[in-house]
């Protein structure tokens, strides 16, 4: 059900692009979807001790109704928001969705992160294509490792909104090779700290009954995801002095969704203005 979700979200948004009087309504069905994912992936995140994801699931249900209310008024700024969720769609389904060119980066980023790991004296042996070892652990990349999805959500936030071809260039090598570089970067540190056991701590909220998933927990679920995003609001800040309508387009929509929970929580205060 969780992948057919993702499926159908990605099918919405992509038919979003095709102009016409029922757009709207696929944009409603692409954010509804992922909504829907985030909430039947709660268990999983549960069971890995990852409450970041948890967090933005809840968080969505507001982000969900005020973008539906405004998305059925053909609101501008909901729509500009669809049109970059629908790009970054439109640069992750190949490889979320055509296995061999799933695999094939799966296989680089693998690779790239086996040679930075005895680069840097932490060599691995492969016990499958893309499942390394060390020290007795073992560590699995998968499609999630590879950036993909970091890097179609920051080009989508680059070329969804109107821009020149030469912003668009620019934020293209703004966005992928620093990603892409910084993933490794994150691959090896994880894979680094968990086959070495650099945290080893806390069981009682790290541990999942495995051994030394604590430092996997630390490395990847906690320090790993924070300094992601660390790294995605400097990206963002990056690509605002490139495309200066994001910066228009930020403040908008920050006017817009804040305006609307402040009705909801001061409901007597002034209107704000959106």
């Amino acid at each position: 059900m969780k992948d057919y979700l993702v499926l159908i979200s990605c099918i919405c948004f992509l038919v979003f692009l095709i102009p016409g009087r029922f757009r709207r309504y696929f944009a409603l069905g692409g954010w509804a979807s992922i909504v829907g994912y985030l909430f039947l992936e709660l268990p999983y995140y549960f069971s890995i001790n990852n409450f970041m994801y948890p967090a933005i699931a809840f968080l969505s249900l507001p982000f969900l109704y005020i973008t539906a209310k405004y998305l059925l008024r053909d609101d501008p700024r909901v729509m500009q928001i669809s049109m970059i969720a629908a790009v970054a769609f439109l640069i992750y389904a190949p490889f979320g969705y055509i296995p061999a060119l799933g695999n094939w980066l799966i296989a680089a980023v693998a690779d790239q992160t086996s040679a930075a790991l005895a680069a840097v004296g932490y060599p691995v042996t492969f016990q499958a294509w893309n499942l390394m070892e060390r020290n007795g652990l073992q560590t699995e990349i998968i499609l999630a490792c590879t950036g993909i999805q970091s890097i179609a959500i920051m080009l989508g936030v680059a070329w969804g909104v109107q821009s020149t071809l030469k912003q668009k260039i620019a934020g293209f090598f703004v966005v992928f090779p620093t990603i892409y570089i910084l993933n490794i970067v994150r691959n090896v540190f994880v894979i680094t700290a968990y086959t070495e056991q650099w945290f080893p701590y806390l069981p009682e909220i790290a541990g999942n009954g495995e051994f030394g998933y604590e430092s996997f927990f630390w490395a990847h679920n906690v320090m790993a995801e924070l300094g992601a995003l660390v790294l995605l609001v400097i990206l963002a800040y990056a690509l605002f002095t490139i495309v200066p309508g994001l910066g228009t387009l930020a403040d908008s929509l920050y006017r817009l969704y804040r305006g609307e929970i402040e009705q909801v929580v001061r409901p007597n205060a002034g209107k704000t203005e959106r």
